[in-house]
């Protein structure tokens, strides 16, 4: 049994699902917070003001209709959506008018889950439905929410699998009752030495909750998309596989447990560098395997370390932001159809990871 919709938002939701994992797209995510926001500026030596941020996001978005071929959603934050470029037009108008959806991050922040040790849940759900009504009304059409889970010897626990998986349950079914489209994004930290088996694994148990409390709450998963991990070896592990070892255990976890009525998986980059990325995307749609579904890109750090590096912050660098931002799009856009020939970019093998990225 699906969530009570109506015939009309069912077919809403499935449209854009679908139109956010179109052939050669997936989505930027711009969704960072204040504080994270604050990281990436301090590392090109920029201030943490709103105007920065602004700055920031107006390159991003002001790319040009290039920017449309390989991006198709953009999700922002609750600042991001109200705010406009130099001319006055708000950044939600700009985006839309490019043909690419907007989304808003709807979470607040993940928590310490008591009874566990270390492991965590995320908060937000209060008031989460008149947030949802007004994203709606303001020109958002998808929602995300992350929550995280991180292996070690004990972890992830029984119970963090189970509360993670019932509140972005609770978070997708909210969000399609008013007309948003949930990304649902259980993320396996890649902290640790764990192998790629270990992973695969801990993918295959969070997977299977996921969806059986998706199921259980009644959310139509037509109208749903999937923001996972790629399944690799944790980032301290010894042993370094290839992205065709990393793509047969990715496809693999995924044939075991996502219903074949979920229209599209859009990635996270978990830390990869820019380059590694887009490889690992890319031998995920090159393996032989049956994919049923899109498999696409939602990348933050993998789509714009470059950008931020060419830019720096300086006025007359904007242009160079937006080229290696496009290039990195581009580069992803073939990834996501099994195309990518490889490319250098500004920061194309640096690594992105960030230890203890949870909370």
């Amino acid at each position: 049994m699906d969530a009570p919709l109506t015939p009309e938002l069912k077919k809403e939701l499935k449209r854009i699902a679908e139109a956010i994992v179109a052939p050669g797209k997936g989505i930027l995510a711009a969704d960072e917070s204040t504080g994270t926001m604050g990281k990436r500026l301090a590392g090109i030596g920029v201030e943490n003001i709103e105007e920065n941020r602004r700055l920031y996001r107006q390159l991003l978005f002001t790319s040009g209709a290039e920017m449309a071929k390989n991006i198709s959603g953009v999700i922002l934050f609750h600042e991001t959506v109200y705010q406009k470029a130099d001319d006055g037009t708000p950044f939600v108008k700009i985006l839309r008018d490019l043909g690419i959806i907007p989304g808003i991050k709807v979470d607040k922040g993940v928590v310490p889950l008591a009874g566990t040790t270390g492991e965590g849940t995320t908060q937000g759900l209060d008031g989460l439905a008149e947030r949802c009504a007004q994203y709606k009304k303001d020109g958002c059409d998808f929602a995300k929410w992350r929550c995280v889970l991180k292996i070690s010897e004990h972890t992830p626990s029984q119970l963090a699998i189970f509360e993670n998986a019932n509140v972005l349950a609770r978070y997708a079914t909210i969000c399609q009752q008013n007309g948003l489209v949930p990304i649902v994004e259980p993320e396996i930290l890649c902290d640790g030495d764990h192998s790629l088996e270990r992973c695969q694994q801990v993918t295959e148990a969070v997977l299977s909750a996921q969806y059986k409390a998706l199921v259980d709450h009644h959310v139509y998963l037509e109208g749903t998309l999937l923001k996972p991990n790629m399944v690799t070896a944790g980032q301290s592990c010894p042993t370094k596989n290839t992205p065709e070892q990393n793509a047969m255990a990715t496809v693999t976890a995924f044939q075991r447990t996502i219903p074949v009525a979920m229209p599209g998986v859009v990635f996270l980059s978990g830390g990869q560098s820019e380059e590694e990325a887009s490889v690992n995307l890319n031998a995920i749609n090159q393996y032989p395997g049956k994919k049923p579904w899109k498999l696409t890109f939602s990348f933050g750090r993998a789509l714009q370390a470059s950008a931020l590096k060419a830019w720096g912050g300086k006025a007359d660098q904007v242009k160079a932001g937006q080229a290696e931002f496009l290039k990195r799009a581009a580069a992803n856009g073939a990834a996501s159809k099994g195309e990518y020939k490889g490319g250098a970019s500004l920061a194309g093998g640096e690594s992105l990871f960030v230890a203890n990225h949870q909370y």
